[in-house]
């Protein structure tokens, strides 16, 4: 999957990561994120240098620093409307799956040079959200 925006189409309160698979059927998925999160992501996204680090930019250094790749980012279902991720890491101890949010392991996956594959399970698609 792609990143290809990160909207806030008026009135809603929220803004929406827009991913869609690079190969065919080129399925798109709208993610609704927290306002703070939405900009992480967009920052990221569009690559704006901060003054200083946001959050997940420490967070990724920090795992580089320790010797941990992020292999991918899954987002692997949703439940009640909350989207569910988890970070797919190999450092020192192996490999390691850790839960997060999903607006977490996107703007992470972003931070990640190169940038971290993210992976969407064909449930997150098939689930009948309303919009």
């Amino acid at each position: 999957m792609d990143v290809i925006d990160v909207e806030l189409a008026l009135p809603a309160s929220y803004p929406e990561v827009v991913l869609r698979e690079r190969p065919l059927p080129n399925r798109t998925l709208r993610v609704p994120v927290g306002m703070a999160e939405g900009t992480a992501i967009a920052y990221a996204w569009r690559r704006v240098a901060t003054p200083r680090p946001l959050t997940h930019a420490l967070f990724v250094d920090a795992l580089v620093r320790h010797n941990v790749r992020i292999e991918a980012v899954r987002v692997t279902a949703v439940h009640d409307g909350t989207f569910l991720a988890e970070l797919d890491t190999v450092g020192p101890t192996g490999r390691q799956v850790v839960p997060c949010r999903t607006s977490d392991a996107l703007a992470v996956a972003l931070r990640t040079r190169p940038v971290a594959p993210i992976l969407v399970a064909d449930g997150v698609f098939a689930e009948d959200r309303p919009r």
